[in-house]
């Protein structure tokens, strides 16, 4: 297959079907889903039971046991359980338009990774999409959007196609940078700098997977005008200010001592 899709989540059922129906619609069809579950209840198991019968492309459910925020882990085993060569991140989270996993595979090239963002929506819009929503593409269309609680002016990247939206990429002033929930690179990659900082909790953990592959001589492509996905809103208690301090002091050795492989990555996790 083309691509593994490696999509992160906990406990959050709502959010995570939406997000396999925007995938279930996906114009490539060639690639697998990979569910990078960091310790949900069997409410998740029991969707992803009834949902994979349903989705066009093979679905892996990649689970461990609830020990706090190890994002990094779980991640870590799912690029492992992956069986494509190139690796798509996102989060549970993240609705994809149709266009998002073609997107990733028109744009990949050796030597790169791809970095993508998010279009966040409040809380009352990411509540009113429905199944056929999404499989319509409705809640991509900025009408459709403020017709249900969104207000801002800033829809750009919802409504650049083409060359527009090559141009708003090629000038945007965001660093293209490792972006968790839309991001990709050949999987050779990822396990040559050993994946994920497992020492990191919330903040930044995806960023310092990205200066590792720059340390490597990787160079990054923006697309964060061409792979669209909509965040939709969601509480944040995991937040924590040690996490942060402890992640900016790993994030600032790697940058100063051009660390490639993390000692905590990949070759130290346990898969059964």
């Amino acid at each position: 297959m083309k691509a593994s899709v490696i999509m992160s989540t906990y406990n959050a059922e709502a959010w995570l079907e939406k997000v396999l129906w925007g995938f279930s619609v996906q114009t490539e069809k060639d690639f697998e889903i990979i569910i990078a579950d960091d310790g949900s209840g069997p409410a998740t198991k029991q969707l992803l039971d009834n949902l994979v019968k349903q989705l066009p492309v093979p679905l892996t459910h990649v689970w461990q046991e609830d020990n706090g925020f190890q994002k990094t882990q779980i991640l870590n085993k799912a690029i492992m359980a992956s069986r494509s060569d190139y690796l798509i991140f996102t989060d549970g989270d993240c609705i994809p338009r149709a266009d998002f996993v073609a997107t990733h595979l028109e744009n990949r090239r050796e030597g790169y990774f791809l970095s993508g963002g998010y279009f966040k929506l409040p809380m009352q819009t990411s509540i009113a999409i429905r199944r056929d929503d999404i499989l319509l593409q409705r809640c991509f269309d900025v009408i459709w959007l403020k017709k249900h609680g969104l207000n801002t002016k800033k829809t750009g990247k919802l409504t650049a196609k083409g060359f527009k939206a090559k141009f708003l990429n090629f000038i945007t002033p965001t660093t293209a940078s490792w972006n968790g929930h839309n991001a990709s690179a050949y999987k050779k990659e990822l396990i040559a700098v050993n994946g994920f900082n497992t020492r990191m909790q919330y903040g930044g953990e995806d960023r310092e997977l990205g200066e590792r592959l720059f340390n490597k001589g990787l160079k990054s492509k923006q697309i964060r005008y061409s792979a669209i996905c909509i965040h939709l809103d969601h509480a944040r208690g995991y937040i924590s200010d040690e996490a942060w301090k402890n992640n900016n002091e790993i994030r600032e050795y790697t940058r100063k001592h051009k660390v490639i492989r993390t000692l905590t990555g990949i070759e130290t996790i346990q898969v059964p």
